[in-house]
């Protein structure tokens, strides 16, 4: 047997345990495990040089299939690259298999290169960490490897879905010489069954009837995959029972006539007796993070009297509006739809108007037609220059139907959260609102058009874009790929926040102006790359920009920071007024 062969074997039993997808950044100690996938045949292997942005590449890939992706890293200091992708992994609960290779352990504190103290190094910010045997001939070692990799692959498909980390320390050599055959013997698979959480009798009529004598009652959606199944039952809900239902652009919740998507503009600033009329009874809540300051101020000012939250694991209290009195295990929708079930019936033979609920949805619908009114005459001005919320306004208004939208952090996600998606155009919505930072959102959008054939369109701001450029470094651009480059030549959030914005060091030490431009990165990566800075120009630009092609495209969006500042404040000042009527 070849001396390495169970790290060999490895390979293939990620292949039999579901796993298609592979990210590799190169390097020598990890040579092993990188010429057990790459041999494979049936892997899908990329390479991607800088750690960080493969973390992240893996990450967009993750999101957008549900299945689990590996990561290969070399030892040292390549492994705490990884950390800012495992952390937003661990808080928006998506799966990541990351095996790192390591030295043998006793080489620790040696004076030894690329050495560091990695089993357990991303703390407890993975479900679970692994540290495999150095010494693999033994036939224990071997079941022991067989047997950790099995278990951790099934833990990070379990719910709540999440990273897990593999440590494998190597000894030389790690290259087989030119002899030496390289087969793969099939592993022993140990499957996990699912189960299904199911609520007892007693506990569900309890529930129903719980739910039944609220008056008032509210849903709130946080960050989720768009689910067609989800939004149909919860447009069900609300148009025959009265049950506004509340989310944001992250929840995937589109515009419609239903549903309402507008709580950063009319709930901010209320006064208290004006928010009473808001105040829902019972408010029941799924989906991961709120992205607006207002939703969670509000709910937290003003808090239900029951908030329930259902979640399909309940090892955690999840509990950011300070007011929760009941967790839910289970998946929301197949909650919603039994819910509904149970009670329709029930509403149809008693004859129930509900006419109360029924104000309490008018109350939600009528400040959010408001609020739309108000965004619109805000980014609606012809003679105004080009901005950056009114080019995100244009350019999600032309979003080809059925394609995928990735938002990054900073001012791009709540300039689209603003604006909102339209249900016609079918859109799939994601973000990194696990941990929320700037780092990685153009590599996570090319992990999400790896790994789809849809259009996926990434709309980010300058310091994001360019902090994140090592995205097109070693793996090909894949021509489904579409960035939005809003370049304002700033941390534009910082002239937006009332702290910084206020402060003299602002441009020096907050916003950072940089003066680059996206054209030689483009040209670098082999990009169709266009520019434009007025509305008419931005308008010509789009639909060329969204046909197909065998090139991926950037369309660098350049504005005045003073401009979007005024656009801005002018909009506070407008929403000031709309609320002291």
């Amino acid at each position: 047997m070849p001396i390495l062969q169970p790290i060999v074997n490895l390979a293939e039993l990620l292949f039999q345990k579901g796993i298609t997808d592979v990210v590799v950044s190169p390097g020598s100690r990890s040579a092993p495990l990188t010429l057990a996938v790459a041999r494979h045949g049936r892997l899908r292997v990329r390479v991607m040089a800088d750690e960080r942005a493969a973390g992240f590449v893996a990450l967009g890939m993750a999101q957008q299939s549900g299945r689990t992706v590996a990561v290969i890293c070399t030892s040292g200091s390549a492994v705490y690259n990884l950390a800012p992708a495992v952390v937003e992994a661990f808080f928006q609960e998506v799966p990541l298999l990351l095996l790192t290779a390591d030295r043998p352990h006793e080489w620790l504190h040696q004076r030894d290169g690329q050495t560091i103290d990695q089993p357990g190094l991303y703390g407890t910010h993975v479900k679970r960490s692994y540290d495999l045997p150095a010494d693999n001939t033994h036939a224990d070692a071997r079941w022991a490897i067989d047997r950790s990799v099995n278990e951790a692959v099934n833990l990070s498909q379990l719910l709540p879905k999440g990273p897990v980390h593999i440590n494998v320390p190597l000894r030389e050599p790690f290259y087989p010489a030119s002899d030496e055959p390289f087969r793969y013997e099939r592993p022993r698979i140990v499957e996990v069954l699912p189960a299904s959480a199911q609520l007892a009798a007693e506990t569900w009529h309890q529930l129903q009837d719980d739910w039944e004598r609220a008056d008032r009652k509210l849903i709130a959606v946080g960050q989720l995959p768009r689910d067609p199944a989800l939004l149909t039952i919860l447009r069900q809900i609300s148009d025959e029972w009265g049950v506004p239902v509340v989310g944001e652009i992250i929840s995937n919740l589109p515009r419609n006539d239903s549903f309402i998507t507008r709580t950063d503009t009319f709930l901010a600033g209320m006064s208290p007796e004006q928010a009473e009329a808001f105040r829902p009874d019972l408010l029941l809540t799924f989906g991961g993070s709120f992205l607006t300051r207002s939703l969670k101020t509000f709910f937290r000012q003003y808090p239900p009297r029951q908030h329930w939250h259902v979640q399909p694991g309940v090892d955690r209290v999840v509990d950011p509006f300070q007011a929760l009195t009941r967790l839910i295990p289970g998946e929301p929708t197949p909650f919603l739809q039994k819910l509904f079930a149970d009670l329709d019936y029930q509403h149809f033979l008693q004859g129930d108007d509900e006419e109360d609920s029924r104000t309490f949805l008018h109350h939600w619908q009528t400040a959010d037609r408001q609020a739309a009114r108000l965004v619109h005459q805000t980014v609606s001005d012809t003679d105004s220059p080009l901005t950056d919320w009114s080019a995100t306004q244009q350019v999600l208004d032309h979003l080809p139907t059925s394609s995928v939208l990735h938002l990054a952090n900073s001012m791009p996600v709540r300039y689209a959260n603003l604006c909102g998606i339209e249900e016609r155009q079918q859109i799939a919505v994601a973000a990194n609102r696990g941990v929320s930072g700037i780092d990685g959102c153009l590599s996570t959008a090319m992990g999400a058009a790896l790994a789809t054939d849809q259009l996926v369109t990434l709309l980010i701001g300058d310091v994001a874009f360019f902090y994140d450029r090592n995205a097109f470094w070693s793996a090909p651009v894949p021509p489904n790929l579409r960035i939005v480059l809003l370049n304002n030549d700033s941390g534009h959030i910082f002239r937006m926040i009332d702290g910084p914005g206020r402060q003299p060091e602002l441009e020096t030490y907050f916003e950072t102006p940089h003066g680059y431009t996206a054209r030689n990165t483009a040209d670098d990566a082999g990009l169709m790359y266009m520019v434009c800075s007025t509305k008419a120009e931005l308008a010509s630009r789009l639909p060329d920009f969204f046909q197909p092609g065998d090139r991926a495209k950037l369309l660098e969006v350049t504005t005045d920071k003073l401009a979007n500042q005024s656009e801005f404040a002018n909009y506070k000042q407008r929403l000031a007024s709309l609320l002291a009527e």
